[in-house]
């Protein structure tokens, strides 16, 4: 049975390798025992990139963005004409601003890569408070995870709410600021999800703390865990697989041809949980929906930036 193991987990890793340049799955490792069964990841279904992007590549980033900003234009001149209503009336949720947000996220993604939802039974209602956590593999996930449709808010570093239109509509929609090498304003970033919880806003973290260079699962902080557990709210682990396979980390001028999938996974009641032992839970049913070759050490955590 060892060896038969043994042969098993090398012919994963082997898989990995496609001759067209690109990692693809080999298949999530079996789900422990009790659990729900994992959704089987195809064969061909990206893992990440190899290789530096071709000159296709690159012209299909540029379209990628060119029709990005084409799109938010006009979209974010509705939410400025808003704003002010949904300041007044909807404070903490900004559910219209997130409706506008959904709109440019689908039709950004519509003519240049799919994004597969599965386990939409797991998604909480919308009006529930609570934590999601994701794997962050790209630039692309945050565009592909509003195919959730849910109002998450999301944290981004500081310098992307300065970005003309696209920033500016961040702050509009109440995603939640955070300067990573400031103490006072990780501090306050956390209070401020707490505060969102506490009215009924959901909340999205990527635990790892920065984007994933090469695809693989990292450590997670536990910031995430603490909210969670303090607020009294579940979390929902997320899986995204293909996004940094299409555009990885560091060559977001680029885009390459894919798809994206979306594994959501059951919540974790918090309620008598450690944060300790909400992130290991959370953790071990994200990488089950992985290929055992990109799940990395748990004790391997980010301290930088994207």
């Amino acid at each position: 049975c060892a060896r038969l193991r043994s042969s098993c987990a090398v012919v994963a890793v082997q898989r990995c390798k496609s001759p067209g340049g690109r990692r693809t799955l080999a298949g999530p490792p079996a789900a422990a025992a009790g659990a729900s069964p994992m959704p089987a990841v195809p064969d061909d279904m990206p893992m990440a990139a190899e290789g530096g992007p071709s000159l296709v590549d690159k012209l299909r980033g540029l379209l990628f963005f060119l029709w990005s900003i084409v799109l938010a234009i006009p979209l974010f001149v509705s939410m400025l004409v808003m704003s002010p209503f949904v300041l007044m009336l909807d404070k903490y949720r900004r559910l219209a601003q997130h409706f506008v947000n959904n709109i440019w996220a689908k039709l950004s993604t519509s003519l240049f890569y799919p994004v597969e939802v599965i386990g939409r039974e797991n998604l909480p209602p919308s009006d529930r408070p609570v934590v999601y956590v994701a794997n962050h593999q790209s630039f692309l996930d945050i565009f592909s995870l509003f195919h959730l449709d849910r109002p998450f808010k999301f944290i981004s570093k500081a310098s992307i709410f300065y970005i003309p239109i696209v920033g500016w509509s961040m702050f509009m929609t109440g995603h939640v600021m955070l300067n990573r090498m400031d103490r006072r304003s990780q501090l306050e970033c956390l209070k401020q999800c707490r505060e969102l919880l506490a009215q009924g806003a959901p909340v999205l973290f990527f635990p790892e703390g920065t984007r994933s260079k090469d695809c693989m699962l990292r450590g997670f902080k536990k910031g995430a865990f603490s909210v969670a557990v303090k607020a009294g709210v579940d979390v929902v682990p997320i899986t995204l697989l293909g996004t940094g396979a299409c555009m990885p980390s560091g060559e977001e001028s680029s885009l390459r041809a894919g798809r994206v999938r979306i594994v959501v996974h059951a919540p974790i009641p918090t309620k008598g949980v450690s944060a300790d032992e909400a992130s290991r839970r959370a953790r071990a049913a994200i990488a089950a929906s992985m290929p055992q070759a990109l799940v990395g050490d748990a004790g391997d955590v980010s301290s930088g930036e994207d």
